[in-house]
């Protein structure tokens, strides 16, 4: 079960395109953002024009939380962008739809593990829209609180009244 307090369906649409290499084949690059989820099917093949296939990729579910709604308001006033996430599947597809986030810091948390393809696309108007209401209506400021030092004490690294004479040595103990 998620926390997320707001979640919008979305679709990615995925561009296949022939590779100039000699070790793969195609490269794969998310290419737009689909505010709602068709009733396509995942993988479907849009377009082909022989050397760039488009696929809708499939849905995820866009998530916002009220925690994260600074990185949000940073993201519209600069990037304004969304980070989709593809991971390489096992199975008959051959990248699963991880996440599509407005976090910058959640999109490169993930670019920075395995052989994840991640890509940022510009927001659609209507999504950021959302995103924008979203931001107005749940955003605190947290106010910034500069830490202070703690002064430093002279006397903690000075030296003290032994506890014990360290002259007499356990040997020089009570003699019978």
């Amino acid at each position: 079960m998620s926390t997320a307090f707001a979640q919008i369906p979305v679709g990615v649409v995925v561009a296949r395109r022939k590779a100039a290499s000699k070790w793969i084949d195609y490269t794969w690059q998310p290419v737009s953002i689909l505010v709602g989820q068709p009733e396509t099917m995942p993988w479907t093949k849009l377009s082909d024009d022989g050397d760039t296939a488009m696929f809708y990729a499939g849905g995820a579910v866009f998530e916002l939380y009220r925690s994260e709604t600074a990185n949000y308001r940073d993201n519209l006033s600069g990037d304004n962008a969304v980070w989709v996430v593809l991971q390489p599947s096992v199975g008959d597809f051959p990248y699963d739809l991880i996440k599509v986030t407005a976090d910058p810091t959640e999109g490169e948390a993930f670019a920075s593990v395995g052989d994840n393809i991640v890509e940022s696309l510009s927001m659609p108007e209507n999504l950021r829209e959302l995103v924008a209401a979203f931001i107005a209506e749940h955003h605190v400021e947290q106010p910034f609180f500069k830490r202070k030092r703690t002064e430093a004490d002279p006397e903690a690294l000075a030296r003290h009244s032994p506890l014990y004479d360290m002259s007499k040595s356990k040997s020089d103990g009570p003699k019978s």
